[in-house]
């Protein structure tokens, strides 16, 4: 088992002995190309190590097995490292499953109030409290792109971009259908209602990634607004981006500077565009690629916020695994959330693996 994790390892051998080069080391951006290239491998190695650690334990305390001042000790040794043996090969089924390129990038998301009215709009801005909240539990960086709110401090739609170490493969499970069950502050009746919100989630993708041809595009200025006539720029800096052959529109009005809004509607849209490339491409292999924790969509029902209940149900996951504490979730406390969607998703890559 694992016979390629030799080539794997030599590999990495190969790669630490050029990064000490001179000709490397005094390179920034080849030193950096290679240091990627370790990082992304050497999970593997050292579990792959442990593993060949573990079965040379085993073998080493079966030896013992007929020395009668040494068995019980053996036998316990043996106990270990089958059972470090075992975690071990496990570990290295999942490392070696195939990686989402885009796992290590900086997300762009967006939310936007759905049916409902202003609790929808509320409900957007709750969602987009808790992402802000979980994002700086991780130290990662937010920035907004663009906001449209409404009188009551609800938000009818939110571009955003979360930059951080591997925000993308933790956030990318929140894409969908969001639904909310709970008795509205515009409600003087005390009847629950139900309202819902839309997540997309996309990697911020670079020009590298997705090569945007400019003459498909056409840009516009006009100035920024807010709710009610609040947080108004005066000065025509906002940038309305859209791409000609599709009509797609990306705006960007939060920072004060053109050039800055035009950087930003830019990366978004080449976002939008490689996602909208890249569902092409999967629609053909869809029943594959669909695992149990869902395909992401927009248009689907991912989870439900219910408030009489203090409880978040996410309908991609089984059983009792699939409720949630509502209080600490929508306090930014997702990690319990993403954790069971990972282990999900994983457990599916891993059966597909094996039917292949």
């Amino acid at each position: 088992m694992f016979e390629n994790l030799q080539l794997l390892q030599k590999q990495y051998e190969e790669i630490k002995e050029r990064m000490e080069r001179p000709e490397v080391y005094s390179d920034a951006s080849a030193y950096s190309s290679y240091d990627k290239e370790i990082r992304e491998i050497e999970p593997v190695i050292i579990a792959y190590r442990n593993y060949l650690k573990a079965e040379s334990d085993m073998a080493a305390a079966r030896e013992l097995f007929d020395d009668p001042e040494l068995k019980e000790l053996a036998r316990e040794d043996f106990r270990r490292a089958e059972e470090e043996f075992a975690r071990l090969e496990d570990e290295i089924k999942i490392l070696l499953l195939p990686r989402d390129p885009n796992d290590s990038k900086n997300v762009i998301m967006e939310i936007r109030s759905g049916v409902g009215g202003e609790e929808s709009a509320l409900f957007a801005s709750d969602l987009f409290r808790m992402y802000s909240i979980y994002a700086e539990n991780k130290g990662w960086k937010i920035e907004i792109a663009n906001i449209n709110e409404t009188e009551l401090g609800g938000v009818k739609e939110i571009d955003f971009i979360i930059e951080g170490e591997g925000a993308y493969s933790r956030l990318k499970f929140e894409a969908g259908g969001h639904r909310v069950q709970r008795v509205p502050v515009t409600e003087s009746g005390g009847r629950i209602h139900t309202s819902a919100a839309t997540v997309a989630v996309m990697p911020e993708i670079d020009d590298v990634d997705f090569k945007l041809d400019m003459n498909d595009v056409r840009i516009d200025v006009f100035r920024s607004s807010g709710a009610g006539g609040q947080k108004v720029n005066k000065t025509s800096s906002a940038i309305r981006v859209t791409y000609i052959p599709t009509g797609l529109v990306v705006e960007c009005q939060d920072e004060r500077s053109q050039y800055k809004n035009k950087d930003r509607a830019l990366q978004i849209l080449r976002s939008k565009l490689y996602e909208e490339e890249v569902a092409k491409q999967n629609a053909s292999v869809a029943a594959e690629r669909r695992s149990q924790i869902g395909s992401g969509d927009r248009s689907e029902r991912v989870r439900t916020y219910n408030y009489p209940q203090n409880r978040v149900t996410d309908h991609r996951l089984n059983g009792d695994d699939k409720n949630f504490n509502l209080s600490s979730v929508i306090n930014g406390e997702l990690d319990p959330v993403i954790d069971a969607l990972v282990t999900a998703d994983r457990a599916e890559k891993l059966r597909l693996q094996a039917e292949a």
